[in-house]
């Protein structure tokens, strides 16, 4: 059985708080790239961020500017991590895709003294549901076998 990751992206444009959802499919060890678009006319600094589980937001990189070098912070490495950006996109690059990088990711631009949300992708493991969606079906199965062989005891086939 293959192992897959479901990535839903859901954009909110804080300007109108449209949003739109996008889902999928990534492979572990496929490489994925989340964007969101540049709300900013000018320089400023942007942020990628996680969330795991409900938990505090962790920060992954941030830069200013399109021109500017991404810094990394603590616990996401440059080797995983790539964040980048032109005048009207900053993206977040990342390699090799594993269950550990599950999470809600969303990016953020300083504006007139308050940090934006501009999108939000979600990372998430199927694995549960295919289990269970397997469970389900081998469940039915035995139930099926059981009255199979109960009739043929009973010789009513």
């Amino acid at each position: 059985m293959e192992n897959f990751m479901q990535i839903t992206a859901i954009l909110l444009c804080s300007q109108s708080w449209i949003c739109e959802s996008l889902t999928v499919e990534v492979h572990p060890g496929e490489d994925i790239t989340l964007f969101c678009s540049n709300l900013s006319s000018s320089p400023t600094q942007t942020d990628w961020f996680r969330v795991i589980n409900g938990t505090k937001p962790s920060c992954i990189s941030s830069m200013y500017g399109p021109e500017g070098e991404a810094s990394y912070c603590h616990g996401f490495q440059s080797e995983k991590f790539n964040m980048s950006s032109n005048v009207t996109t900053v993206f977040l690059h990342i390699k090799q895709v594993d269950l550990m990088d599950s999470g809600l990711y969303f990016c953020g631009f300083y504006r007139k003294k308050h940090t934006v949300v501009e999108a939000a992708d979600q990372l998430m493991d199927l694995m549960p549901g295919i289990l269970g969606a397997l469970t389900a079906l081998l469940s039915v199965t035995v139930v099926v076998l059981a009255v199979k062989n109960r009739r043929l005891e009973r010789g009513t086939v």
